[in-house]
Protein backbone atom coordinates (compact mmCIF):
# COMPACT_ATOMS: atom_id res chain seq x y z
CA UNK A 1 0.00 0.00 0.00
CA UNK A 2 2.88 2.32 0.81
CA UNK A 3 4.35 1.69 -2.64
CA UNK A 4 1.00 2.44 -4.30
CA UNK A 5 0.70 5.65 -2.27
CA UNK A 6 4.17 6.77 -3.33
CA UNK A 7 3.37 6.01 -6.97
CA UNK A 8 0.16 8.04 -6.75
CA UNK A 9 2.02 10.93 -5.15
CA UNK A 10 4.70 10.71 -7.81
CA UNK A 11 2.07 10.75 -10.57
CA UNK A 12 0.31 13.72 -9.01
CA UNK A 13 3.61 15.57 -8.79
CA UNK A 14 4.37 14.82 -12.44
CA UNK A 15 0.95 16.08 -13.49
CA UNK A 16 1.45 19.19 -11.39
CA UNK A 17 4.83 19.87 -12.99
CA UNK A 18 3.35 19.29 -16.44
CA UNK A 19 0.53 21.73 -15.74
CA UNK A 20 3.03 24.28 -14.42
CA UNK A 21 5.14 23.98 -17.56
CA UNK A 22 2.06 24.56 -19.72
CA UNK A 23 1.07 27.62 -17.71
CA UNK A 24 4.56 29.10 -17.29
CA UNK A 25 6.13 32.04 -19.13
CA UNK A 26 9.45 31.61 -20.96
CA UNK A 27 12.85 31.98 -19.32
CA UNK A 28 14.81 35.22 -19.34
CA UNK A 29 17.37 33.62 -21.66
CA UNK A 30 14.69 32.74 -24.19
CA UNK A 31 13.06 36.17 -23.87
CA UNK A 32 16.46 37.70 -24.71
CA UNK A 33 15.89 36.54 -28.31
CA UNK A 34 13.32 39.33 -28.65
CA UNK A 35 15.04 42.14 -30.51
CA UNK A 36 17.98 39.95 -31.52
CA UNK A 37 17.18 36.86 -33.62
CA UNK A 38 13.49 37.61 -33.18
CA UNK A 39 11.70 40.89 -33.76
CA UNK A 40 10.56 42.68 -30.59
CA UNK A 41 7.16 40.94 -30.85
CA UNK A 42 8.48 37.44 -31.63
CA UNK A 43 8.66 37.05 -35.43
CA UNK A 44 11.77 35.64 -37.11
CA UNK A 45 13.92 38.62 -37.96
CA UNK A 46 15.72 36.83 -40.80
CA UNK A 47 14.27 36.41 -44.26
CA UNK A 48 13.58 33.03 -45.81
CA UNK A 49 16.03 30.85 -47.71
CA UNK A 50 15.39 32.16 -51.22
CA UNK A 51 14.93 35.80 -50.21
CA UNK A 52 11.28 36.00 -51.26
CA UNK A 53 10.54 37.00 -47.65
CA UNK A 54 13.05 39.71 -46.69
CA UNK A 55 14.66 40.37 -43.34
CA UNK A 56 12.68 42.55 -40.95
CA UNK A 57 14.60 45.82 -40.61
CA UNK A 58 12.24 47.85 -38.44
CA UNK A 59 9.15 48.29 -40.60
CA UNK A 60 8.02 51.37 -42.47
CA UNK A 61 8.98 54.77 -41.03
CA UNK A 62 6.18 57.02 -39.79
CA UNK A 63 6.76 59.38 -42.73
CA UNK A 64 6.52 56.60 -45.33
CA UNK A 65 3.82 58.46 -47.25
CA UNK A 66 1.42 61.37 -47.30
CA UNK A 67 -1.75 61.49 -45.21
CA UNK A 68 -4.71 63.32 -46.74
CA UNK A 69 -7.14 65.63 -44.95
CA UNK A 70 -9.45 62.71 -44.13
CA UNK A 71 -6.64 60.60 -42.68
CA UNK A 72 -6.32 58.22 -45.64
CA UNK A 73 -2.77 57.07 -46.30
CA UNK A 74 -0.84 57.19 -49.54
CA UNK A 75 0.19 53.78 -50.85
CA UNK A 76 3.98 53.53 -50.42
CA UNK A 77 4.02 50.67 -52.95
CA UNK A 78 1.72 52.22 -55.56
CA UNK A 79 4.26 51.82 -58.38
CA UNK A 80 4.74 48.09 -57.91
CA UNK A 81 3.28 45.54 -60.31
CA UNK A 82 2.32 41.94 -59.47
CA UNK A 83 5.10 39.38 -59.73
CA UNK A 84 2.46 36.97 -61.03
CA UNK A 85 -1.25 36.25 -60.68
CA UNK A 86 -2.69 32.97 -59.46
CA UNK A 87 -5.82 31.83 -61.31
CA UNK A 88 -7.86 28.66 -61.55
CA UNK A 89 -5.70 27.68 -64.54
CA UNK A 90 -2.36 27.74 -62.70
CA UNK A 91 -3.41 27.27 -59.07
CA UNK A 92 -1.85 23.81 -58.81
CA UNK A 93 1.61 25.37 -59.23
CA UNK A 94 1.12 27.37 -56.03
CA UNK A 95 -1.11 25.22 -53.83
CA UNK A 96 1.70 24.52 -51.33
CA UNK A 97 1.53 28.24 -50.45
CA UNK A 98 -2.26 28.52 -50.37
CA UNK A 99 -4.72 27.56 -47.65
CA UNK A 100 -7.44 24.96 -48.31
CA UNK A 101 -9.92 27.84 -48.20
CA UNK A 102 -8.11 29.80 -50.89
CA UNK A 103 -7.92 26.70 -53.08
CA UNK A 104 -11.65 26.16 -52.56
CA UNK A 105 -12.35 29.72 -53.74
CA UNK A 106 -10.68 28.94 -57.07
CA UNK A 107 -12.93 25.90 -57.47
CA UNK A 108 -16.06 27.85 -56.47
CA UNK A 109 -15.32 30.84 -58.74
CA UNK A 110 -12.95 29.53 -61.46
CA UNK A 111 -13.57 32.36 -63.92
CA UNK A 112 -13.29 35.35 -61.57
CA UNK A 113 -11.32 34.59 -58.42
CA UNK A 114 -7.61 35.44 -58.60
CA UNK A 115 -4.71 36.21 -56.30
CA UNK A 116 -2.30 38.91 -57.53
CA UNK A 117 1.06 38.34 -55.78
CA UNK A 118 3.32 41.34 -55.15
CA UNK A 119 6.80 41.68 -53.62
CA UNK A 120 6.83 41.09 -49.88
CA UNK A 121 7.33 44.03 -47.53
CA UNK A 122 7.56 43.55 -43.77
CA UNK A 123 5.92 46.88 -43.01
CA UNK A 124 4.84 46.53 -39.40
CA UNK A 125 6.47 48.29 -36.47
CA UNK A 126 5.14 49.29 -33.07
CA UNK A 127 5.70 52.00 -30.45
CA UNK A 128 8.54 51.39 -27.99
CA UNK A 129 6.03 51.16 -25.13
CA UNK A 130 4.50 48.11 -26.81
CA UNK A 131 7.90 46.49 -27.33
CA UNK A 132 8.65 47.03 -23.63
CA UNK A 133 5.32 45.51 -22.59
CA UNK A 134 5.79 42.49 -24.87
CA UNK A 135 9.22 41.74 -23.43
CA UNK A 136 7.73 41.92 -19.95
CA UNK A 137 4.85 39.63 -20.98
CA UNK A 138 7.33 37.03 -22.26
CA UNK A 139 8.64 36.34 -18.76
CA UNK A 140 5.56 37.19 -16.68
CA UNK A 141 2.27 36.46 -18.45
CA UNK A 142 0.64 33.11 -17.75
CA UNK A 143 -2.57 31.40 -18.71
CA UNK A 144 -5.08 31.06 -15.89
CA UNK A 145 -6.25 27.58 -14.99
CA UNK A 146 -7.91 26.03 -18.04
CA UNK A 147 -6.32 28.60 -20.36
CA UNK A 148 -9.39 30.81 -20.57
CA UNK A 149 -7.71 33.97 -19.39
CA UNK A 150 -4.45 35.74 -18.64
CA UNK A 151 -2.65 36.91 -15.55
CA UNK A 152 0.25 39.36 -15.19
CA UNK A 153 -0.47 40.73 -18.66
CA UNK A 154 0.58 44.15 -19.98
CA UNK A 155 -1.07 45.97 -22.92
CA UNK A 156 -0.46 43.72 -25.94
CA UNK A 157 0.75 40.32 -27.27
CA UNK A 158 0.71 37.99 -24.31
CA UNK A 159 3.08 35.24 -25.53
CA UNK A 160 5.62 36.51 -28.09
CA UNK A 161 7.35 33.10 -27.99
CA UNK A 162 4.30 30.78 -27.97
CA UNK A 163 4.51 27.13 -26.95
CA UNK A 164 0.92 26.13 -27.71
CA UNK A 165 -2.00 26.88 -29.98
CA UNK A 166 -3.83 28.46 -27.08
CA UNK A 167 -0.99 30.91 -26.49
CA UNK A 168 -0.88 31.75 -30.19
CA UNK A 169 -4.61 32.53 -30.35
CA UNK A 170 -4.29 34.69 -27.23
CA UNK A 171 -1.63 36.64 -29.14
CA UNK A 172 -4.22 37.36 -31.82
CA UNK A 173 -6.84 38.29 -29.22
CA UNK A 174 -4.37 40.72 -27.61
CA UNK A 175 -2.57 41.92 -30.76
CA UNK A 176 -1.85 45.63 -31.00
CA UNK A 177 -4.54 47.78 -32.62
CA UNK A 178 -3.63 51.14 -31.13
CA UNK A 179 -4.82 52.25 -27.72
CA UNK A 180 -8.10 53.73 -28.94
CA UNK A 181 -9.82 54.13 -32.26
CA UNK A 182 -13.08 55.55 -33.60
CA UNK A 183 -14.26 54.61 -37.07
CA UNK A 184 -17.21 54.90 -39.44
CA UNK A 185 -17.37 51.71 -41.48
CA UNK A 186 -19.66 49.96 -43.91
CA UNK A 187 -20.74 46.34 -44.18
CA UNK A 188 -22.18 44.60 -47.23
CA UNK A 189 -23.77 41.17 -47.57
CA UNK A 190 -24.08 40.49 -51.30
CA UNK A 191 -26.55 37.89 -52.53
CA UNK A 192 -25.36 35.12 -54.86
CA UNK A 193 -26.38 37.32 -57.81
CA UNK A 194 -24.33 40.28 -56.52
CA UNK A 195 -27.23 42.41 -55.24
CA UNK A 196 -26.48 43.98 -51.86
CA UNK A 197 -27.59 46.40 -49.20
CA UNK A 198 -25.24 48.38 -46.99
CA UNK A 199 -25.14 48.70 -43.21
CA UNK A 200 -23.30 51.67 -41.73
CA UNK A 201 -21.67 51.51 -38.30
CA UNK A 202 -19.93 53.93 -35.97
CA UNK A 203 -17.46 52.08 -33.74
CA UNK A 204 -15.51 53.13 -30.67
CA UNK A 205 -12.83 50.78 -29.35
CA UNK A 206 -10.58 51.46 -26.36
CA UNK A 207 -8.14 49.21 -24.56
CA UNK A 208 -8.34 49.64 -20.79
CA UNK A 209 -4.90 51.24 -20.46
CA UNK A 210 -5.85 53.96 -22.99
CA UNK A 211 -8.79 55.30 -20.98
CA UNK A 212 -8.16 58.87 -19.90
CA UNK A 213 -9.14 57.88 -16.34
CA UNK A 214 -7.03 54.69 -16.33
CA UNK A 215 -5.53 54.00 -12.92
CA UNK A 216 -2.61 51.55 -13.05
CA UNK A 217 -2.87 50.99 -9.29
CA UNK A 218 -6.31 49.42 -9.76
CA UNK A 219 -6.03 46.17 -11.74
CA UNK A 220 -8.78 45.76 -14.32
CA UNK A 221 -10.17 42.53 -15.73
CA UNK A 222 -11.33 44.33 -18.88
CA UNK A 223 -9.08 43.96 -21.93
CA UNK A 224 -11.02 46.38 -24.12
CA UNK A 225 -14.29 48.26 -24.45
CA UNK A 226 -16.26 48.19 -27.68
CA UNK A 227 -19.32 50.24 -28.64
CA UNK A 228 -21.02 50.01 -32.02
CA UNK A 229 -23.91 52.16 -33.23
CA UNK A 230 -25.90 51.34 -36.35
CA UNK A 231 -26.32 54.49 -38.44
CA UNK A 232 -28.23 53.02 -41.39
CA UNK A 233 -30.46 51.53 -42.76
CA UNK A 234 -33.40 53.21 -41.07
CA UNK A 235 -34.90 49.97 -39.74
CA UNK A 236 -31.73 49.38 -37.66
CA UNK A 237 -30.65 52.95 -37.06
CA UNK A 238 -29.99 53.81 -33.43
CA UNK A 239 -29.38 50.27 -32.22
CA UNK A 240 -26.21 50.12 -30.11
CA UNK A 241 -24.04 47.22 -28.96
CA UNK A 242 -21.72 47.55 -25.95
CA UNK A 243 -19.11 44.93 -25.05
CA UNK A 244 -16.69 44.68 -22.15
CA UNK A 245 -14.14 42.10 -23.30
CA UNK A 246 -12.60 40.53 -20.22
CA UNK A 247 -9.10 39.17 -19.73
CA UNK A 248 -9.76 36.39 -17.24
CA UNK A 249 -12.95 34.93 -18.67
CA UNK A 250 -13.12 32.24 -16.00
CA UNK A 251 -13.40 34.91 -13.35
CA UNK A 252 -15.75 37.09 -15.41
CA UNK A 253 -17.15 36.16 -18.86
CA UNK A 254 -17.63 38.76 -21.58
CA UNK A 255 -20.29 41.31 -20.71
CA UNK A 256 -22.50 42.67 -23.48
CA UNK A 257 -25.57 44.89 -23.73
CA UNK A 258 -27.85 45.92 -26.59
CA UNK A 259 -29.88 49.11 -26.86
CA UNK A 260 -32.92 48.67 -29.07
CA UNK A 261 -33.89 52.05 -30.52
CA UNK A 262 -37.44 50.95 -31.29
CA UNK A 263 -38.10 49.78 -27.73
CA UNK A 264 -35.79 52.35 -26.13
CA UNK A 265 -34.55 49.66 -23.80
CA UNK A 266 -31.12 48.39 -22.74
CA UNK A 267 -30.84 44.65 -22.27
CA UNK A 268 -28.06 42.23 -21.43
CA UNK A 269 -26.93 40.36 -24.54
CA UNK A 270 -25.33 37.04 -23.60
CA UNK A 271 -25.95 35.86 -27.18
CA UNK A 272 -23.21 38.21 -28.41
CA UNK A 273 -20.55 35.54 -28.01
CA UNK A 274 -19.38 32.26 -29.53
CA UNK A 275 -21.69 31.31 -32.43
CA UNK A 276 -24.45 33.73 -31.56
CA UNK A 277 -25.39 35.62 -34.76
CA UNK A 278 -23.51 38.88 -35.16
CA UNK A 279 -25.84 41.90 -35.28
CA UNK A 280 -27.04 43.01 -38.74
CA UNK A 281 -25.14 40.25 -40.57
CA UNK A 282 -27.97 38.18 -42.10
CA UNK A 283 -26.52 35.16 -40.33
CA UNK A 284 -23.35 35.28 -42.45
CA UNK A 285 -21.05 35.57 -39.48
CA UNK A 286 -21.05 34.57 -35.85
CA UNK A 287 -20.15 36.88 -32.99
CA UNK A 288 -16.72 35.29 -32.74
CA UNK A 289 -16.08 35.76 -36.49
CA UNK A 290 -15.46 39.50 -36.00
CA UNK A 291 -11.73 40.29 -36.20
CA UNK A 292 -11.58 36.77 -37.73
CA UNK A 293 -11.67 35.45 -34.17
CA UNK A 294 -12.51 36.96 -30.81
CA UNK A 295 -13.80 35.99 -27.40
CA UNK A 296 -13.36 33.07 -25.04
CA UNK A 297 -11.36 30.12 -26.46
CA UNK A 298 -12.73 27.52 -24.04
CA UNK A 299 -14.94 25.55 -26.47
CA UNK A 300 -12.01 24.40 -28.60
CA UNK A 301 -8.86 22.34 -28.31
CA UNK A 302 -6.05 24.39 -29.81
CA UNK A 303 -3.11 22.89 -31.69
CA UNK A 304 0.00 24.78 -32.76
CA UNK A 305 1.07 23.32 -36.10
CA UNK A 306 4.17 25.48 -36.52
CA UNK A 307 4.88 27.99 -39.25
CA UNK A 308 4.45 27.96 -42.99
CA UNK A 309 4.84 30.39 -45.87
CA UNK A 310 1.62 31.35 -47.64
CA UNK A 311 0.23 34.16 -49.77
CA UNK A 312 -1.90 36.43 -47.61
CA UNK A 313 -3.58 39.83 -48.13
CA UNK A 314 -1.03 42.48 -47.10
CA UNK A 315 -0.31 46.18 -47.49
CA UNK A 316 -3.82 46.62 -48.89
CA UNK A 317 -3.60 50.38 -49.39
CA UNK A 318 -5.23 50.30 -52.82
CA UNK A 319 -8.33 48.59 -51.45
CA UNK A 320 -8.66 51.37 -48.86
CA UNK A 321 -8.44 54.22 -51.37
CA UNK A 322 -11.03 57.02 -50.88
CA UNK A 323 -11.19 57.22 -54.69
CA UNK A 324 -13.02 53.90 -54.80
CA UNK A 325 -16.79 53.46 -54.57
CA UNK A 326 -18.27 50.45 -52.82
CA UNK A 327 -19.79 49.33 -56.09
CA UNK A 328 -16.27 48.99 -57.50
CA UNK A 329 -15.29 46.69 -54.62
CA UNK A 330 -18.37 44.47 -54.28
CA UNK A 331 -18.76 41.92 -57.06
CA UNK A 332 -20.59 38.62 -57.58
CA UNK A 333 -19.20 35.90 -55.32
CA UNK A 334 -16.33 37.89 -53.83
CA UNK A 335 -14.79 41.33 -53.67
CA UNK A 336 -12.98 42.72 -56.71
CA UNK A 337 -9.72 40.78 -56.59
CA UNK A 338 -8.13 43.22 -59.06
CA UNK A 339 -8.03 45.70 -56.16
CA UNK A 340 -6.30 43.29 -53.77
CA UNK A 341 -2.65 42.72 -52.96
CA UNK A 342 -1.17 39.46 -51.65
CA UNK A 343 2.36 38.85 -50.43
CA UNK A 344 4.32 35.82 -49.25
CA UNK A 345 4.61 35.86 -45.46
CA UNK A 346 5.32 33.43 -42.66
CA UNK A 347 2.28 32.58 -40.61
CA UNK A 348 1.60 30.52 -37.52
CA UNK A 349 -0.86 27.74 -38.36
CA UNK A 350 -3.29 27.00 -35.52
CA UNK A 351 -6.11 24.42 -35.50
CA UNK A 352 -9.18 24.77 -33.27
CA UNK A 353 -11.15 21.52 -32.84
CA UNK A 354 -14.44 21.56 -30.95
CA UNK A 355 -14.20 19.86 -27.56
CA UNK A 356 -16.34 16.82 -26.80
CA UNK A 357 -19.62 17.94 -25.26
CA UNK A 358 -19.33 21.53 -26.49
CA UNK A 359 -21.44 23.06 -29.24
CA UNK A 360 -20.62 25.52 -32.01
CA UNK A 361 -21.68 25.72 -35.66
CA UNK A 362 -17.98 25.42 -36.60
CA UNK A 363 -16.66 21.99 -35.63
CA UNK A 364 -13.14 22.91 -36.73
CA UNK A 365 -11.34 26.11 -37.64
CA UNK A 366 -7.93 26.63 -39.20
CA UNK A 367 -6.22 29.96 -38.50
CA UNK A 368 -3.19 31.46 -40.23
CA UNK A 369 -1.66 34.21 -38.08
CA UNK A 370 0.78 36.75 -39.51
CA UNK A 371 4.05 36.49 -37.57
CA UNK A 372 4.81 40.22 -37.87
CA UNK A 373 1.55 41.47 -36.32
CA UNK A 374 -0.10 38.44 -34.61
CA UNK A 375 -3.30 39.28 -36.55
CA UNK A 376 -5.12 36.42 -38.28
CA UNK A 377 -4.86 36.75 -42.04
CA UNK A 378 -6.80 33.68 -43.20
CA UNK A 379 -9.37 31.45 -41.49
CA UNK A 380 -11.12 28.30 -42.74
CA UNK A 381 -14.32 27.10 -41.06
CA UNK A 382 -15.62 23.52 -41.17
CA UNK A 383 -19.12 22.29 -40.38
CA UNK A 384 -20.11 19.31 -38.23
CA UNK A 385 -19.67 16.91 -41.16
CA UNK A 386 -16.08 18.00 -41.65
CA UNK A 387 -16.80 19.94 -44.85
CA UNK A 388 -15.18 23.29 -45.54
CA UNK A 389 -18.00 25.81 -45.22
CA UNK A 390 -16.76 29.38 -44.87
CA UNK A 391 -13.51 31.08 -45.86
CA UNK A 392 -12.38 34.34 -44.25
CA UNK A 393 -9.66 36.73 -45.38
CA UNK A 394 -8.47 39.93 -43.71
CA UNK A 395 -7.14 42.60 -46.05
CA UNK A 396 -4.79 44.54 -43.81
CA UNK A 397 -2.53 47.54 -44.02
CA UNK A 398 -0.06 49.20 -41.71
CA UNK A 399 -0.97 52.72 -40.55
CA UNK A 400 2.61 53.94 -40.62
CA UNK A 401 1.76 57.40 -39.32
CA UNK A 402 0.42 55.88 -36.08
CA UNK A 403 2.46 52.62 -36.00
CA UNK A 404 -0.68 50.47 -35.97
CA UNK A 405 -1.61 47.49 -38.17
CA UNK A 406 -5.34 47.23 -38.90
CA UNK A 407 -7.76 45.38 -41.15
CA UNK A 408 -9.28 47.39 -43.98
CA UNK A 409 -11.82 44.81 -45.09
CA UNK A 410 -12.74 41.52 -43.44
CA UNK A 411 -14.35 39.13 -45.90
CA UNK A 412 -16.18 35.90 -45.16
CA UNK A 413 -17.27 33.70 -48.06
CA UNK A 414 -19.98 31.06 -47.74
CA UNK A 415 -18.97 28.34 -50.20
CA UNK A 416 -22.41 26.71 -50.08
CA UNK A 417 -24.79 29.67 -50.52
CA UNK A 418 -22.52 31.78 -52.72
CA UNK A 419 -23.10 34.77 -50.45
CA UNK A 420 -20.42 36.69 -48.61
CA UNK A 421 -19.90 39.44 -46.10
CA UNK A 422 -17.48 42.36 -46.36
CA UNK A 423 -16.97 44.36 -43.17
CA UNK A 424 -14.86 47.45 -42.51
CA UNK A 425 -15.05 49.41 -45.77
CA UNK A 426 -14.66 53.16 -45.30
CA UNK A 427 -13.79 54.35 -48.80
CA UNK A 428 -16.84 56.63 -48.96
CA UNK A 429 -16.65 57.71 -45.30
CA UNK A 430 -15.88 61.26 -44.21
CA UNK A 431 -12.61 60.16 -42.64
CA UNK A 432 -10.30 57.20 -42.08
CA UNK A 433 -9.62 55.62 -38.70
CA UNK A 434 -9.29 58.11 -35.85
CA UNK A 435 -6.53 56.92 -33.53
CA UNK A 436 -6.70 60.19 -31.57
CA UNK A 437 -10.06 59.19 -30.08
CA UNK A 438 -10.15 59.39 -26.27
CA UNK A 439 -12.68 58.09 -23.76
CA UNK A 440 -13.35 57.47 -20.09
CA UNK A 441 -14.93 54.45 -18.46
CA UNK A 442 -18.22 56.33 -18.27
CA UNK A 443 -18.41 56.30 -22.09
CA UNK A 444 -18.72 52.50 -21.98
CA UNK A 445 -21.43 51.89 -19.40
CA UNK A 446 -24.93 50.50 -20.03
CA UNK A 447 -26.40 53.81 -18.89
CA UNK A 448 -24.52 55.56 -21.71
CA UNK A 449 -26.17 53.40 -24.36
CA UNK A 450 -29.48 55.26 -24.51
CA UNK A 451 -27.74 58.54 -25.29
CA UNK A 452 -25.56 56.85 -27.93
CA UNK A 453 -28.63 55.42 -29.61
CA UNK A 454 -30.63 58.62 -30.05
CA UNK A 455 -31.64 58.85 -33.72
Amino acid sequence: MKTISLLLQSGALALSLLASSVMAAVSADEAAKLGSTLTPIGAEKAGNADGSIPEWTGGLPQNAGAVDAKGFLADPFADEQPLFTITAQNVDQYKDKLTPGQQAMFKRYPSSYKIPVFPTHRSAAFPDAIYDAVKMNAVKTKLVEGGNGLESFEKSIAFPIPKSGLEAIWNHITHYRGGSVARSITQAMPQANGAYNLVYFQDEITFHYALTDFDASKPSNVLLYFKQRVVAPARLSGDVLLVHETLDQVKEPRMAWLYNAGQRRVRRAPQVSYDGPAPASDGLRTSDNVDLYNGAPDRYEWTLNGKKEIYIPYNSYRLDSPKLKYDEILKVGHINQDLTRYELHRVWHVTAALKAGERHIYAKREFYIDEDTWAIAEADHYDGRGSLWRVAEAHAQYYYDKQVPWYNVETQYDLISGRYLALGMKNEANRSLNFDFTATQSNFTPTALRQAGVR
